[in-house]
């Protein structure tokens, strides 16, 4: 009797997206390449997914670039997927970045460690005081559309709409916790501010990985790879940055052999799990 075929699956990555420090393509040819080991796996451009993926078990999204640059084509994805019951890692229920940041400031406003942020005028006193403000569209991406406002200049915010105003604070390094399903796998960070795509591994004490694992049970995905990307304050306290839920970039090109085989390994687990539920 024949070995059943494996599962087909369809890879979701825009190979030409050109990132400041970083060839989201490279890791896309590793990581793929590694999933044909256990599944059939065709590529596409993220513009091409909807109409493709009916003839696949699955779809993993990956470094697909920001859905602001082709939002319409998105929204006919997740429409078309959610429909039809198609397989999606990440599944869409996430309600992080996948969501927009509107969670920023739900999560602000519940207490929890994120930098402060608010998304109406007549909330900005509750912004601490500092020398600059970050107003940021909530459907941004790799710093798309962000721009500074200095103290005096806060005032005048008016009509957000889409955007959100934090303080900029002098961090004293970006770390980030990369999780498959509720697993913790590795932690990378940047220990020059100015330099912030140039990571090194991090050891991650206990303190460090509850305050990460309050963001990975706060979502409510129970399969898929996450990032929960956070600042060292001058206090020495973590803060939430972002929670990319959608097509978090892995930097697999800096981990070492070892961690880089288990973290693809528990992703093959995690993926068959969803494809078979």
């Amino acid at each position: 009797m024949s070995a059943a075929a494996p599962p087909r699956v369809l890879y979701v990555t825009d190979l030409a997206y050109e990132a400041k420090g970083r060839r989201y393509c490279d890791e896309d040819i590793l990581f793929s390449s590694r999933l044909r080991r256990d599944f059939t796996v065709a590529t596409c451009h993220p513009a091409d997914a909807a109409r493709l993926m009916g003839a696949f078990d699955g779809v993993v999204v990956r470094n697909s670039g920001p859905v602001i640059h082709y939002r319409e084509r998105y929204d006919a994805f997740r429409e078309r997927a959610l429909a039809d019951g198609v397989r999606v890692y990440n599944p869409l229920n996430g309600r992080g970045d996948m969501a927009g940041k509107q969670y920023l400031v739900e999560l602000s406003a519940a207490g929890l460690p994120v930098i402060p942020t608010v998304d109406r005028a007549e909330d900005l006193g509750r912004l601490p005081d500092a020398d600059e403000y970050v107003v940021k569209p909530k459907d941004g991406a790799d710093s798309i559309g962000m721009r500074f406002v200095p103290r005096e200049g806060l005032a005048g915010l008016t009509g957000l709409g889409d955007s959100l105003v934090q303080p900029r604070i002098p961090f004293l390094y970006e770390v980030s916790f990369y999780f498959v399903d509720h697993d913790f796998q590795y932690a990378l960070h940047a220990p020059d501010p100015e330099r912030r795509w140039e990571l090194v591994p991090y050891e991650a004490r206990a303190v460090d990985l509850d305050f990460a694992a309050k963001f990975i049970d706060w979502n409510t995905l129970d399969h898929g790879i996450q990032r929960v990307d956070a600042c060292r304050a001058p206090d020495g306290e973590l803060l939430l940055v972002e929670l990319e839920d959608l097509n978090p970039y892995l930097s697999l090109g800096l981990l070492d052999e070892t961690t880089r085989d288990a973290f693809i390994a528990r992703t093959v687990v995690s993926l068959r799990e969803l494809l078979s539920s």
